[in-house]
């Protein structure tokens, strides 16, 4: 139910935040947000992450659609185990779902958040929320295979029983 949640929220922030850029700026516009750090800068990106993969919204959502079953698949037992993973697996799906609703009504994903002297790419709240996401699940599969290595080892250590 959680990862349900997280996903309508980080949805739901995506949308609006992007609702509002859109409203309030003309594209390629920028303002600065905090001197020297972060400016609000409108981009209509018909790429894929980092530009790649070219301007072919049917290609990319369905990129989109394969990475979240493929995850699904390789995560299944973690998300039901795990609230982090859970939780994780929700900001990715929200994410994803807030960029392909993007796609599928514009042809473009729009990005503003940019990090100018830190950054080169503008991105927006669902790359965020897929990035922070990702870096979790990745945390998290180390954590449980170190788990695994702790309880096989001893495991593999003790001696033999004689026959």
């Amino acid at each position: 139910m959680i990862l349900w949640i997280v996903a309508a929220l980080v949805f739901i922030v995506d949308r609006w935040t992007k609702s509002l850029i859109a409203a309030h700026f003309f594209p390629g516009q920028s303002a600065i947000v905090v001197p020297h750090l972060l400016w609000w800068t409108y981009v209509q990106n018909t790429h894929g992450a980092f530009g790649m993969f070219g301007s072919q919204p049917a290609l990319l959502i369905g990129l989109a659609l394969l990475v979240l079953a493929l995850f699904a698949y390789a995560f299944r037992d973690a998300v039901r185990s795990s609230l982090l993973v859970r939780i994780a697996f929700g900001g990715i799906v929200g994410g994803a779902a807030g960029n392909i609703v993007d796609r599928l009504q514009h042809q473009y994903v729009t990005d503003f958040i940019d990090f100018k002297n830190i950054w080169p790419n503008v991105f927006n709240a669902a790359d965020s929320c897929i990035t922070v996401g990702v870096i979790v699940l990745i945390l998290a599969s180390l954590r449980a295979d170190k788990k695994q290595l702790v309880t096989e080892v001893p495991e593999l250590l003790k001696p033999n029983d004689p026959v």
